[in-house]
């Protein structure tokens, strides 16, 4: 242990202070990053939640040590560990193209309160090191990530189609490109005397074939994806290839 810390182990004015002066600190860097990204759950999120979970650990030291209730310290600590998931459970949804979203948020709000509990605890260390490995793997580790992803064998490509005519060229395209339909789904709307479907496909692709060749790019109107073949432009389906 840090020996600069010795004299703020102790539940005092000073140390309740400096906890929960870090906590705001530690939750606040969490919550920046995932406010410059958009997501629903940013700085003043994790800063609530980082200051709460620390203000728990406090009054658990307070009541043992200085009201000298004979009760266990953890057991309100071990009351956020449960009871984050439920506001972590709000930040994840499914998206209208079947993607998951919100994982990461959910997931850096549930350490954010771990970050809150090991400096309301007086282990400041742990907290202030917690947070900069979180805020790692936030911002440099996401990097790396997307650039596994680039050559997963396996894409979730999603297409809004008209006709089933725009179907057949799309599985025509598979076809071509030798590429393996692992599983597809497919989804009409009742709401229109229009047909518009839209379809998700699970596609293992092989050597010789990247994702790029099956998004379509509207600088390149001849691309495979082209109006000329009865498939939706990217104008009309947007961005349809969604990584695993």
């Amino acid at each position: 242990m840090l020996p600069i810390f010795d004299g703020v182990r102790d539940v005092t004015v000073l140390s309740t202070t400096l906890r929960m002066l870090l906590a705001v600190v530690c939750g606040g860097l969490i919550g920046l990053e995932r406010e410059y990204k958009r997501r629903p759950a940013g700085f003043r999120t994790h800063i609530l939640i980082c200051l709460g979970a620390a203000m728990t650990t406090l009054t658990s030291q307070f009541l043992y040590l200085n009201l000298h209730y004979y009760t266990d310290m953890a057991r309100l600590g071990a009351q956020v560990v449960a009871g984050i998931g439920f506001i972590g459970a709000g930040a994840i949804i499914v998206t209208r193209r079947r993607r998951v979203k919100g994982l990461t948020t959910a997931a850096g709000l549930w350490a954010a309160a771990i970050v809150g509990l090991c400096l309301g605890g007086g282990f400041y260390e742990g907290g202030i090191f917690a947070t900069a490995l979180i805020l790692a793997a936030e911002m440099f580790l996401s990097k790396l990530e997307y650039r596994m992803l680039d050559n997963a064998p396996e894409v979730n490509l999603y297409m809004e189609y008209s006709n089933k005519t725009c179907l057949d060229n799309v599985l025509r395209l598979f076809r071509d490109l030798n590429l393996k339909v692992l599983n597809m789904e497919i989804t009409r709307s009742t709401e229109t005397e229009t047909h518009n479907a839209c379809a998700l496909f699970t596609l293992r692709l092989n050597k010789r074939c990247r994702v790029e060749q099956l998004i379509p790019n509207p600088h390149q109107p001849r691309s495979r994806f082209s109006p000329g073949r009865g498939v939706v432009t990217a104008a009309q389906a947007g961005r349809i290839g969604e990584r695993l």
